[in-house]
């Protein structure tokens, strides 16, 4: 038997391989856990945080409930993700998050759209049945970003054989040139290095290029970039749903070159692949810039 506060899935701890495992699925092992049913941006509702310790604790009368709500409503020198672990025994979101909602929720753009002729660059990271597969569009002119195409895996138990529909995704790369103006396409190769060599063929090798997301020295740079875009909003989006899910499922793995994104564990359902399309996207934007390829329109003043 073994009694543990809930997990942070950052640290593949025991208490996360035990959880995750397949004697845990098939009901050999029992995993017995009451949570508190809470969110993290709602741990400064004092109603809510009572209310959920509550749960969480059950019948230990002995537990200071009034102490401890206090405790979370006023002592911000701890991390949400922990009181979410010890308080309320949930499998926190790892306190190394990339992206905080509220700065992303920041440069949200409702207007001025994307149009048909707009100059875009592209972000493509694939998979073929594991991981989610992706293409994100950047704006040009204001680093403007939005989604062109994503399949998931559904984790369906009656589709175990699912794969990425890869006529689909060469329909949604077409689709992307024939409607909008490429500047510059950066792919992930993995699995689909013969697709984009293809494409470069297809649509000009001065457009289309590999961009390998496992070279941490390159990678480290443009998230980076990405980051601190965001964070001074030189970066816009739409709004849309799943690519605010996936940027704000991404957390930081730290390498001798800088910080990484990285799902919260290696087998999370949590997945981030639209922002790592995301974020190839925004660094083909500034290539392209920098070689000459952004069009401003003039207009034209005349003077009577």
């Amino acid at each position: 038997m073994t009694t543990t506060n809930a997990y942070n899935p950052n640290e593949d701890s025991v208490a996360q391989q035990i959880h995750e495992s397949e004697m845990i699925r098939q009901g050999f092992w029992l995993y017995d856990c009451i949570e508190g049913d809470i969110d993290t941006d709602e741990l400064r509702d004092e109603a809510k945080v009572r209310k959920a310790l509550i749960q969480a604790y059950g019948d230990a009368a002995w537990a200071d409930i009034d102490g401890l709500t206090r405790t979370i409503l006023h002592d911000r020198t701890t991390p949400d993700s922990t009181y979410l672990r010890f308080f309320f025994n949930t499998i926190a979101e790892s306190s190394d998050g990339w992206m905080h909602k509220p700065e992303w929720v920041a440069c949200l753009d409702g207007d001025d759209p994307i149009k048909p002729g707009d100059q875009i660059a592209i972000g493509f990271d694939g998979s073929i049945r594991g991981d989610a597969t992706g293409l994100v569009g950047a704006r040009l002119r204001d680093g403007k970003l939005f989604v062109l195409h994503l399949q998931e895996n559904p984790r369906n138990p009656n589709q175990p054989d699912w794969e990425v529909d890869v006529l689909a995704v060469e329909a949604a790369v077409k689709n992307a040139f024939d409607t909008y103006k490429v500047e510059w396409f950066y792919g992930d190769p993995p699995y689909w290095q013969e697709a984009i060599g293809r494409w470069s063929i297809e649509y000009g090798d001065d457009y289309v290029f590999e961009y390998w997301t496992n070279k941490p020295t390159r990678m480290v740079q443009a998230v980076e970039r990405f980051r601190t875009a965001a964070q001074v909003k030189d970066l816009k989006h739409d709004g849309d749903e799943d690519l605010t899910r996936h940027v704000l499922n991404a957390v930081t793995r730290e390498v001798p070159q800088g910080l990484l994104i990285t799902k919260d564990s290696p087998r999370s359902k949590r997945k981030i692949d639209l922002a790592v399309c995301a974020v190839l996207a925004f660094e083909a934007r500034a290539d392209a810039i920098a070689d000459g390829r952004l069009q401003v329109r003039r207009r034209r003043v005349v003077g009577f």
